[in-house]
């Protein structure tokens, strides 16, 4: 179906054009990337300026600082101006958030780097600010899930912050900045292989479905719709919430579950002692509060137990041990069986009364608490309200549920080329930045292009040792398909010949947050990959250039 003939709505934009605000970006771009190239001796005409995306894959804090350090790099080459989409997913994100706080934040980098560092280095975000934070997003959302709990939780261990800024406030203040792209995968879509449908990208202006080529203004993304319409808003997602979605990647799942339970408890502990120390326990002891406490440890954890496929009935008897110490009685809980074959009816069953028993035994206990608890129990992740529910003219499988789960898009492909191959945007020349495993992100891309016949350069990568990588790849456009420069964050030539895995092992993707004395390192490494390669950079894009311009005489 011609776009002409697609549905319009003054709500829901359906069709695969770019929307009015990127197309003026990109115009008033163009000539600042066309005075870059001439500072560096290339000569182009306002026709062949080319289109530059830079890629930022996942991976946790060493992807945030990777990216940084990479930036500082294009930064001291001159490289920087020439960048026109600046795309994450995951750990990038993080990295993009804390930049676009500070409009044209390309033009002081130096500053800027440093404010982030300097936060990165400093101390926690408080548990009372954390407890301040959930308790907002439970009372002013209508849909709640583990990702509010992730972002407040985890990421602000990683990010060192509450960031409460709304992504579509940045519309117009950041002009001397490359354009920002966050890209999530639609859940459903991708267990259901519908691909097309599982790229979600989100902008200052408008947040939608890449391919199928369906977007509503980001201020309303997550408000409720039906038939193209708003019919009720919801507060817009924060800049915490952003990086929450983008990075809660369940890669490693092993990690995550440790790492939110280990979470999630410190924070029932908080809550619990914090009652305790203000004085508003008077009528349960303190005793009473540590076995309440253990009584939800051991709630958590069964639930927890479930995703690790490990039993359940320790902490089943622990539970029932620890009420009857506290009421004299458990009969009235529910039975649940050891096995956790058929069991979670009666474990959601047993889980809910267990969570009535502690209301009215608790006055620590609050709704948000409560609310967590059931997000653990149903592990709903992301949900938000589909802006294109009901809607005519798009995908049946997108339409039909009220909500989506939206999740880490490294979850699908660990780096955000679908959003800048869309066909609208044009893009000549790829610089791929990969934090995570040295080739798995240019040759899966590879392959998920050739199946959604999406134009896409050979890759082959078969001669190369994944634990020995070198710092620069090209993959060279031929047509249609843009070139693809990828660049591996450890390599042979930035870690040394038989340091590579080294510092894989030394910065981890999936680890706490790192110290203060890991930083600065990290940020060098990457930084190097870049001011290293500047004249190959410059040949590439030299290349780029002479295409564009044979094709036109063409």
């Amino acid at each position: 179906m011609s776009e002409s003939k697609l549905q319009k709505s003054s709500d829901v934009r359906i069709g695969h054009s770019l929307n009015s605000q990127e197309e003026t970006f990109v115009k008033t771009r163009l000539p600042t990337v066309q005075q870059c190239l001439k500072n560096l001796g290339i000569a182009c005409s306002p026709d062949n300026v080319p289109k530059i995306a830079l890629l930022g894959s996942g991976g946790g804090e060493r992807a945030m600082l990777g990216l940084l350090g990479s930036l500082d790099g294009f930064k001291e080459t001159g490289l920087l101006d020439c960048v026109l989409y600046l795309c994450g997913v995951s750990g990038s994100t993080w990295c993009m958030a804390s930049l676009y706080q500070d409009s044209d934040w390309s033009t002081k980098l130096d500053s800027v780097k440093e404010k982030i560092i300097q936060r990165l280095k400093g101390p926690a975000v408080s548990w009372s600010e954390i407890l301040l934070k959930l308790m907002t997003y439970y009372n002013e959302k209508e849909l709640f899930s583990l990702t509010d709990v992730w972002a407040a939780l985890v990421v602000t261990a990683f990010v060192k912050e509450i960031d409460e800024g709304k992504l579509s406030q940045q519309q117009g203040h950041n002009d001397k900045d490359p354009f920002p792209i966050y890209t999530v995968i639609d859940k459903q879509c991708r267990q259901r292989l519908h691909e097309r449908g599982v790229f979600v990208e989100v902008s200052p202006y408008e947040a939608g479905y890449s391919l199928t080529g369906a977007f509503v203004d980001t201020s309303m993304f997550g408000s409720q719709f039906e038939e193209g319409r708003k019919i009720k808003d919801q507060p817009e997602i924060d800049m915490l919430y952003l990086q929450g979605l983008c990075g809660s990647c369940l890669a490693d799942g092993e990690f995550i579950i440790e790492l939110l339970l280990k979470k999630i408890i410190e924070f029932f502990h908080y809550a619990a002692q914090e009652k305790v120390e203000c004085g508003k326990t008077s009528k349960e002891g303190t005793a009473s509060v540590d076995v309440g406490f253990q009584i939800l440890v051991s709630l958590v954890e069964m639930h927890f137990s479930v995703l690790k496929e490990k039993d359940l009935s320790g902490h089943q008897t622990t539970i029932r041990t620890k009420l009857k110490e506290l009421t004299g009685d458990e009969s009235w809980l529910v039975k649940m069986p050891n096995k956790t074959d058929d069991n979670f009816i009666n474990m959601k069953q047993f889980t809910l009364e267990v969570l009535e028993c502690l209301k009215t035994l608790f006055s620590w206990w609050n709704d948000v608490l409560d609310a967590i608890m059931k997000c653990v129990m149903e592990w709903i992740w992301g949900r938000e309200y589909n802006f294109l529910y009901k809607m005519k003219g798009v995908r049946a499988a997108i339409l039909k549920s009220e909500t989506r789960d939206y999740e880490d898009a490294g979850i699908a492909l660990n780096s955000p080329y679908i959003s800048v191959l869309r066909q609208e945007r044009g893009v000549d020349l790829i610089i791929s930045l990969d934090f995570g495993y040295p080739f798995e992100t240019v040759t899966y891309a590879s392959e998920i292009c050739g199946d959604l016949d999406i134009p896409f350069p050979e890759v082959d990568v078969s001669s190369e040792d994944p634990k020995k990588p070198k710092d620069f790849y090209v993959f060279e456009g031929k047509g249609e398909e843009p070139t693809v420069i990828h660049i591996p964050l450890f390599n042979t030539v930035n870690c040394g010949a038989d340091k590579v895995e080294e510092w894989s092992k030394k910065y981890a993707v999936f680890q706490p947050p790192y110290s203060a004395e890991l930083i600065d390192p990290l940020l060098g490494v990457a930084a190097i990959n870049i001011t290293n390669n500047k004249e190959k950079l410059v040949q590439e894009i030299q290349k780029i250039i002479n295409r564009k311009h044979r094709q036109k005489d063409n």
